[in-house]
């Protein structure tokens, strides 16, 4: 295997291509994603309720085949063919958000996104552990979620220089999306390989058996996992009260992007950490800094107060995306990964969907401030119930 240098040095091919490939993703996806509640409002007339069906179908669309892909990765012994999949059918669907006449278009375009986002994410996640060494797990991941952030970044501020330009319309951008996409597939095919563990010749032959084999710690943090997911609806809430607050279309978009920059730096810093000081303090550390988040987005009215804030809230993804993914493959054997990834992400997004429909009902019917404040009480309970899950030790070889 070939090595990164600098910053990915130690880390395979692979891992470095694959951070490509989400980079170039997220730099498509967020060309789209911040200017989504200013499309669905001020283009479709659509609301708060809306967008919460919307995001929720989506993300519980590619939890259900997040668990499919995963147990399929792990029996068919391949997973390269489902990451190219996915990620080929997302670039297909999600430009065509701009050609939207009512947002029940937007949902059919955000369900067929999700589908590939869904057959992609739990094979990439495994791919990843499969290719590299136990002890680099969360530098691993930290790098990926760091290259994920950086398109992240950059595709807001495409979409801002683009709108700055006389004639360009929020229709024009979405559509202009499609190029990154044509980028990721070339980056798969060429760049990515497999890297297959030794598995037992008798693998379990039904989702059942596999679930059995998933350990009680496994467990534990799946529903500590579930408890802090239904306090945690989708970000688009976050810029939708931006908005209202009185922030203008382009400086959502810009905040967007210096968002991803916080996270971007904090996600490769978070998976050192991981590494060092173990899985569960990070974790922890960024669900109690999420409670505070969202409490002081249910106080806080000035618009330059929110969006210091909102800045401050990328710091929760560097502390919990890269544990969260190391702590999983420590805790679970080889063969399985992929059905562990699977169980992993379709609980989170199973939860998605009553997390951001009861936010917005909450919101709708008794205002900003309860809806923000349910969620931090949720993250609250999920860190107690963390304290159960045993093994969040640094570098596990499991």
């Amino acid at each position: 295997m070939r090595q990164g240098r600098g910053l990915a040095a130690g880390l395979p091919r692979t891992v470095i291509a694959l951070g490509l490939v989400s980079f170039f993703t997220d730099l498509s996806s967020e060309m789209i994603y911040p200017l989504l509640p200013v499309f669905l409002a001020g283009v479709l007339g659509a609301g708060a309720l809306s967008l919460g069906v919307i995001e929720g179908v989506a993300e519980s669309t590619a939890a259900l085949l997040k668990i499919a892909s995963g147990l399929w990765s792990d029996r068919a012994r391949r997973r390269k063919p489902l990451v190219l999949a996915g990620y080929s059918l997302s670039g297909l669907a999600r430009p065509l958000i701009g050609l939207a006449a009512a947002w029940p278009f937007v949902l059919a375009m955000r369900f067929a996104d999700r589908v590939g986002k869904g057959l992609r994410t739990t094979p990439r996640d495994a791919l990843i552990a499969d290719a590299v060494d136990p002890a680099l797990r969360g530098r691993a991941y930290g790098l990926h979620r760091a290259m994920d952030h950086a398109g992240a970044v950059v595709g807001p501020l495409v979409a801002a220089g683009l709108l700055a330009l006389g004639g360009v319309s929020l229709r024009h951008v979405f559509l202009l999306a499609a190029l990154p996409g044509a980028v990721v597939v070339a980056l798969i095919v060429g760049g990515v390989r497999e890297h297959r563990p030794a598995v037992p010749a008798g693998m379990p032959a039904a989702p059942a058996a596999g679930w059995r084999d998933l350990s009680g710690d496994f467990r534990r943090l799946l529903a500590a996992l579930v408890v802090f997911t239904l306090g945690n609806s989708t970000d688009a809430f976050l810029l939708l009260h931006l908005s209202g607050r009185g922030v203008a279309a382009p400086m959502i978009a810009v905040l967007w992007s210096l968002h991803h920059v916080v996270k971007m730096l904090a996600t490769y810093a978070g998976g050192r950490l991981a590494d060092r000081a173990g899985r569960r303090g990070p974790v922890l550390a960024g669900w109690l800094l999420y409670a505070g988040v969202y409490l002081a987005f249910a106080l806080v009215k000035s618009p330059a107060g929110l969006a210091g804030i909102f800045l401050g809230y990328g710091v929760v993804f560097g502390l919990t995306e890269p544990a969260e993914k190391a702590w999983v493959a420590d805790l679970v054997p080889a063969r399985l990964r992929g059905t562990a990834f699977g169980f992993y992400h379709g609980s989170i997004g199973l939860a998605a969907l009553p997390a951001s429909l009861v936010f917005g009902l909450i919101w709708q019917r008794w205002g900003v401030a309860a809806a923000f404040g349910v969620g931090a009480l949720l993250a609250l309970a999920a860190s107690a119930l963390l304290l159960r899950v045993r093994g969040g030790r640094a570098a596990s070889t499991a």
